[in-house]
């Protein structure tokens, strides 16, 4: 099994607490983002390498911005 990058779980646990803190499921915000759930679900497990198209988008869905997402992920 590969390591995961602690970048990309840093990332992902982030994107899963700001989701959670709005009351939102995965199913709403990939609908909220125009993304699929399970890149969501990637995304917050850190299997996943998003773009920055998609940072943003994942971003403008939770209503905040890009800057306060990457917080605490470095």
């Amino acid at each position: 099994m590969a390591k995961r990058d602690p970048l990309l779980a840093a990332f992902g646990l982030r994107v899963r607490q700001q989701r959670e803190a709005k009351g939102l499921t995965q199913e709403q915000l990939a609908e909220r983002a125009d993304l699929d759930r399970t890149y969501i679900s990637d995304i917050e497990r850190g299997s996943r390498n998003p773009g920055i198209r998609n940072v943003i988008r994942i971003a403008r869905a939770l209503g905040i911005p890009t800057a306060k997402l990457l917080e605490g992920v470095d």
